[in-house]
């Protein structure tokens, strides 16, 4: 295809003409049903090639090949034939359903998946368990699988390109209402994963891993260090991934075949729902890279598979026992979190912190600007790095300013992974830095932290907030946030206070 840059456009443009798709959100998940039977069709010619006795798990007449494209010849499916094979046949069998005629004979049997079918067949299923067709219009159908079908993912420069484009598709997901929480900023996941310096034989885990941002940068730093053909299969079975939302797990999968991972270990499932003291080494992995799921809520019996003192009502709470649970020893992590963990002063949240610093060595904070996932949300956020080494001795906070010339990032100014520099310029000689009479850089002991500071990790914050105009949600989380650090500072000088008169402190 000549104008890969025009790809999106075009898709939007036809689309916009049906009476089925309502709004940003719907489009982008039509186009991702789509692509991903379009790119896994690419994939099944690449496993043909290589192993004359391949079978795919799909169906003949509901392979890509067979069905969406289109020879020129007058042949292919369009108006309401298309829309009745799509609905009534292509989206019952990759659920899994046999279609039936009148009489109750099956015409084409489900696709059926067990324990033993490979995850590179599963997948298709898995995809499709909570797919929607939205399309109404048939001719329009038909105009869309067309400007999809000219991709030529047999071309690997092509190919390559549309690995790029389909991060364009990604990223409209943060203004695509609240598709947008399972986008994390590329620069972001790739300062991460640069940080963390991936190494051949190593595993990584993501356990809300939406489109699988954090496994694509991952990747890209490990791939550097490829040497040979045994590293290239430690490679490809490196990473690991869940995603409790079917939408992301539909655009993370395709991603990652896109990239090249002809068996991607991503799983449909919630990572909260199992008994975090049930893990055992087996469950672990050398790296965890993430960004939990914040200000959500899961049903009221999740909080049952922790223990009491970690029972969290918020999801990134949970998220970070599942975390400290699953890392190796000498394993290494970074996690962003938002500014409600670092100052929360609730009991799980206090014990949580507690674990952190007397199981595992946090030794970096990293403070994030406001507008790194705006227009998604403006609610600040942090990346804490730590690994199963020995207990915290002590912890570097880092507050990363706005660059020059810039006063927020926005859908058309997001950061760049250069924006990070000065972090990196910092981390291997790390001093001190204060201004304007405000801590930019400093170092805390883990005593400072627990004793003095009663786990309130709220050190080197933003001292001057430019005026801005929120969403009304994110002016009350804002405001939410801001009363619970003040909170959080009036209970540490009163249990300070106390303390020296000789009470006791609650």
């Amino acid at each position: 295809m000549s104008n890969l840059t025009g790809f999106v456009k075009r898709l939007r443009d036809i689309m916009r003409n049906d009476a089925g798709i309502n709004g940003d959100a719907q489009r982008i998940e039509q186009i991702a049903w789509m692509l991903f039977l379009k790119v896994y069709d690419a994939k099944e010619q690449d496993w043909e090639f290589e192993d004359e006795e391949y079978q795919s798990i799909i169906p003949e007449k509901c392979r890509w090949r067979n069905w969406a494209h289109d020879d020129k010849s007058g042949a292919a499916l369009t108006g309401e034939k298309l829309l009745n094979f799509v609905n009534n046949t292509l989206f019952p069998v990759l659920k899994g359903n046999d279609t039936k005629d009148a009489d109750g004979k099956t015409l084409t049997p489900g696709i059926k998946v067990d324990s033993t079918t490979p995850i590179s067949k599963a997948i298709v299923q898995t995809t499709f368990a909570d797919a929607n067709q939205y399309m109404k219009d048939g001719v329009l159908l038909r105009q869309v699988l067309n400007v999809i079908d000219e991709l030529d993912l047999s071309d690997y420069e092509e190919s390559h390109a549309f690995g790029e484009i389909y991060e364009t598709i990604l990223k409209e997901l943060q203004s695509a209402g609240s598709a947008g929480e399972f986008y994390t900023p590329r620069a972001v996941t790739d300062f991460m994963a640069q940080v963390v310096k991936p190494q051949i034989g190593e595993t990584m885990a993501d356990f809300a891993c939406g489109t699988g941002g954090f496994i694509i940068s991952w990747l890209n730093q490990l791939q550097k260090r490829i040497k040979s053909t045994a590293d290239a299969d430690k490679y490809s079975n490196s990473i690991y991934g869940i995603e409790k939302k079917q939408f992301p797990y539909m655009l993370c999968i395709t991603n990652l075949l896109l990239h090249g991972l002809d068996v991607p270990r991503v799983y449909h499932d919630n990572s909260l729902t199992r008994d975090v003291l049930d893990y055992t080494e087996d469950d672990q992995f050398d790296v965890v890279l993430m960004n939990p799921p914040y200000g959500g809520s899961e049903k009221a019996d999740v909080k049952n598979h922790f223990p009491d003192d970690l029972a969290s009502s918020e999801t990134a709470d949970l998220f970070m026992s599942v975390i400290m649970y699953r890392l190796k020893r000498n394993g290494r992590a970074a996690v962003i979190l938002p500014d409600g963990f670092l100052f929360g002063t609730d009991n799980a949240k206090v014990n949580i912190k507690k674990k952190l610093l007397r199981e595992f060595n946090l030794h970096t904070i990293i403070r994030l600007p406001s507008s790194v996932f705006s227009p998604y949300t403006s609610i600040t956020t942090n990346i804490l790095f730590f690994d199963n080494t020995h207990p915290t001795e002590e912890t570097w906070f880092y507050r990363l300013d706005m660059p020059e010339g810039y006063k927020h990032f926005s859908k058309t100014k997001p950061m760049k992974l250069e924006h990070f520099q000065p972090v990196l310029d910092w981390w291997h000689d790390r001093q001190g830095i204060a201004e304007d009479g405000f801590d930019k850089a400093k170092r805390f002991t883990a005593q400072q932290l627990t004793e003095e500071l009663g786990y309130n990790l709220d050190q080197c914050g933003y001292p001057h907030e430019e005026e801005e105009i929120l969403a009304p949600m994110d002016l009350i989380h804002r405001y939410e946030e801001q009363r619970a650090s003040l909170n959080a500072e009036i209970d540490r000088v009163l249990s300070k206070i106390t303390s020296s008169l000789g009470g006791n402190a609650e």
